[in-house]
């Protein structure tokens, strides 16, 4: 099968999807609905075709475009449309996470798979209110127990709504802590004299050494005292012509 003939399936398959679709499920799901052809498609053609779907909607005509998010494909709303479509849910499309949220979700994406009491002690402060609420938002899941911590606790990790929620493919796609800390450190100031001055250092410690040879190599002269005569103040006067 041509890609040509691949690419309007593919369109169909993500625009009805409710779930981001990667694609080997696409493969699988376009052969499944031709499987009287001999002729199977393959991943690569698969993935082709979504390159050239994706530089397709890129173009300024489309107000939507197709983007890996949520580990998958979907098609997803430009962001200059924003304002637009967030009148359609009202406040709950606003709606956004509070801080205490935002600091539980974030150790628990570094740091996953992780415990409740893992959570706690990073945070310093008891965490059941915020995870309940991630658990709600499904941007957390249950994956799991620790097998050796005493009472077997919880163990929690994202889920793909996480990585939709923040238009990431894979947790691979978060910052790195060290890029996020790297932005956060102010560099010391050098402050040096030259900066507040046209001349360089080495300029001004050679004109005070000068100073210092002329004051050493001065003649002695008499102490300036107060035994002096006060200018006049006579005015400039034209001496008179003799008379004839």
């Amino acid at each position: 099968m041509e890609i040509s003939q691949i690419i309007p399936h593919i369109e169909a398959l993500i625009f009805a999807s409710d779930k981001a679709l990667n694609p080997a499920d696409i493969t699988e799901l376009i052969n499944n609905a031709f499987g009287f052809l001999e002729e199977r498609i393959t991943l690569e053609q698969v993935e082709s075709a979504l390159s050239g779907i994706q530089e397709k909607y890129a173009t300024e005509f489309y107000p939507f475009e197709l983007k890996q998010s949520g580990g998958g494909w979907q098609f997803l709303t430009k962001p200059d449309f924003h304002k637009t479509i967030a009148q359609l849910n009202g406040d709950k499309f606003l709606k956004r996470l509070s801080n205490a949220a935002l600091e539980s979700l974030a150790i628990i994406a570094y740091k996953q798979p992780i415990t409740k009491g893992e959570v706690e002690a990073i945070r310093g402060v008891n965490s059941d209110y915020s995870i309940q609420k991630l658990l709600e938002k499904e941007l957390i899941i249950i994956s799991g127990r620790n097998e050796h911590l005493p009472g077997k606790p919880l163990v929690y990790a994202t889920s793909k709504n996480f990585m939709d929620y923040f238009g990431i493919n894979s947790t691979e796609d978060l910052p790195k802590i060290r890029e996020v800390l790297a932005d956060q450190i102010v560099e010391a100031t050098i402050v040096k004299p030259e900066d507040f001055t046209d001349n360089s250092v080495f300029e001004q410690v050679s004109e005070e050494a000068a100073e210092e040879r002329e004051e050493a190599e001065a003649p002695n002269l008499p102490e300036e005292t107060d035994d002096f005569e006060a200018e006049t103040e006579e005015e400039d006067t034209i001496p008179e012509s003799p008379s004839e």
